[in-house]
């Protein structure tokens, strides 16, 4: 099992860049909700215990985890709208989340390490595209915690507007029961119209 260490941060700081942000997103799958985007610059002295993909944690351990690295991390969220994603298509969008988190920290940075294998545009300084980078490094972990918490209350709040498409839980994933309640309920303001599932219906017939 790969888990994240320190070894990009470090190799960063070895050719003098101090400042190392993590950046990851969150919510390219879902059929609602915005593209959520995270930047995380940990102090290499205080590195909160249990870091890991978001994805390999539990609902109650990124919970925690979200507190402690606010508490010793600088971190920026930003997120790209529904409006957005069906403006620009998916990928620009999160990448876009990706620069706007980037631009939210109180300093610049001297290095970006960036989940996935893409560099967004707008990034035009030192950065690397790093694959699986939640699993293998912990600023792009932390960040993944923190944008999977901040989008997953966002989708709770907006289920409790629009009930009944299971956004609680399925956080606005193509999941059977949101599928279904999309045939039965029809497209709410916060689907996005350029995802097939949800064009179809609105354009079915």
């Amino acid at each position: 099992m790969m888990t994240p260490d320190l070894s990009f941060e470090e190799a960063a700081f070895a050719r003098g860049l101090a400042r190392v942000a993590g950046v990851d997103e969150v919510g390219r799958g879902p059929l609602a909700g915005p593209v959520t985007a995270a930047a995380v610059v940990l102090d290499p002295g205080r590195i909160p215990e249990g870091l890991n993909d978001s994805k390999a944690l539990t609902a109650k351990r990124r919970e925690a985890l979200y507190d402690v690295i606010h508490e010793m991390a600088e971190v920026s969220i930003a997120h790209a709208s529904v409006e957005e994603i069906d403006e620009l298509n998916i990928l620009r969008a999160s990448h876009l989340a990706m620069e706007r988190a980037v631009a939210g920290l109180r300093a610049p940075v001297d290095h970006l390490l960036i989940d996935g294998n893409m560099i967004p545009r707008g990034l035009t300084g030192s950065s690397e595209a790093v694959v699986k980078g939640d699993a293998r490094s912990l600023s792009i972990s932390a960040a993944s915690i923190v944008a999977k918490i901040e989008r997953d209350r966002i989708m709770w709040d907006l289920a409790q507007q629009f009930p009944g498409y299971g956004w609680e839980t399925n956080a606005g994933y193509p999941s059977k029961s949101h599928k279904a309640a999309l045939q039965n309920l029809g497209v709410t303001p916060h689907h996005r119209r350029s995802f097939k599932p949800v064009h179809n219906i609105l354009y079915q017939g």
